[in-house]
């Protein structure tokens, strides 16, 4: 199943939504403002918190949390050799690894358990240039779990290039 962002509204405090493929709203992505670090919730179209994000505060290594019920579902972070594509990993709290690469600024990145695409990331679908598709490729696959993977490598890989 394909989910559409409009790509231009990431800034904190900033509330926007993510469509399904029938355009009916299925994910509000809540941007927290006045908070120490940087936090968004993802909830579904009845208000109810599905997923919260939060940058960590202190760590070598820019990272997010991707919490859920209240726990740590997820760890995100840079993978510390990568040249040419951006690679994340994702370290699920069970301890399974997801890994992310691709051209996460150019929004045409991929994220995959074990060498098997989970969820593809792409703006080649749409001519407007501030939108991009969440493709949920796995019907078994976490639909808010993969959005909050992409909302969160977005996030940091913008985060790293505005610090250069």
């Amino acid at each position: 199943m394909k989910f559409l962002v409009r790509d231009k509204i990431f800034g904190i405090g900033d509330d926007y939504w993510i469509e399904d493929e029938q355009g009916r709203h299925a994910f509000l992505v809540d941007g927290k403002a006045l908070r120490l670090r940087d936090t968004l919730e993802i909830k579904d179209p009845h208000g109810r918190v599905l997923i919260t994000l939060r940058a960590k505060m202190v760590s070598l290594r820019d990272s997010m949390t991707i919490e859920r019920d209240g726990g740590t579902l997820a760890t995100v972070r840079k993978k510390r050799l990568s040249l040419i594509r951006n690679h994340y990993r994702v370290t699920l709290n069970e301890g399974t690894e997801l890994d992310v690469s691709g051209r996460v600024l150019d929004r045409e990145f991929a994220v995959e358990y074990d060498g098997e695409l989970l969820a593809h990331i792409s703006r080649k679908w749409f001519r407007m240039r501030d939108t991009y598709a969440v493709n949920v490729v796995r019907e078994d696959a976490d639909a808010p779990l993969m959005i909050a993977v992409a909302v969160c490598v977005i996030r940091m890989a913008e985060k790293e290039r505005d610090e250069d």
